[in-house]
């Protein structure tokens, strides 16, 4: 059962396809640092991932924060698949142990996530991320200690969070992430906007 802010078992260990409504299922697994540092890091770069915080970074860089989080209990990466393509960076945290903690209370059973979609090879697919996110929360509900999800994205980001409103989340208080400054990890302070999603809620 998930604790205050920790991760369930079904995102530590993915290991079912999800269906997607149009194409096929999708699939989710770890973040192999060494093999996926560079489809993660041409993501990231992209001017349209400017609210993800690293524009700026190196493949290394890139392998580096992945391989770091890996040694984490509290912090998950993980790559979705639709077939052999990868179409999404899937993060998992406990609020807990993570900088949004000292921005909120934290309850039991709250589990911070971060979702990624990436560039679209051809023609963008309309509906594609809300049904992505709809088959991710599918998959967190599989653990019954989930009570609610908790996001932050950046407070500019108007379309991610008009998107998050219309899955359901409510919207939190803005606030100031502060800035982290360790040998492994170097995060910027960052302004952000807290959204809420109940169980309840889920969109299943």
């Amino acid at each position: 059962m998930a604790g205050a802010g920790s991760t369930p078992d079904t995102v530590r260990h993915p290991d079912r396809e999800r269906p997607v409504t149009g194409r096929g299922a999708v699939r989710i697994t770890p973040v192999d640092p060494e093999r996926d540092a560079p489809v993660i890091h041409r993501w990231v770069t992209e001017e349209r991932a400017a609210f993800w915080g690293m524009t700026g970074t190196s493949v290394e860089d890139v392998r580096d924060v992945y391989a770091h989080m890996g040694t984490l209990d509290t912090h998950h990466a993980h790559l979705v698949h639709r077939g052999d393509e990868p179409v999404a960076l899937f993060q998992t945290y406990d609020p807990a142990e993570d900088r949004v903690g000292s921005c909120y209370e934290v309850r039991p059973g709250d589990v911070g996530v971060h979702l990624l979609v990436a560039p679209a090879a051809g023609a963008s697919e309309r509906g594609f991320t809300e049904r992505l996110v709809t088959a991710l929360l599918t998959r967190l509900s599989a653990d019954p200690g989930l009570r609610r999800i908790v996001v932050e994205p950046d407070a500019r980001n108007e379309k991610a969070i008009a998107r998050l409103l219309r899955t359901g989340f409510e919207p939190g208080p803005e606030v100031v992430l502060p800035a982290i400054d360790l040998p492994d990890v170097r995060l910027p302070a960052k302004r952000a906007r807290l959204a809420f999603l109940r169980r309840e809620a889920f969109p299943l």
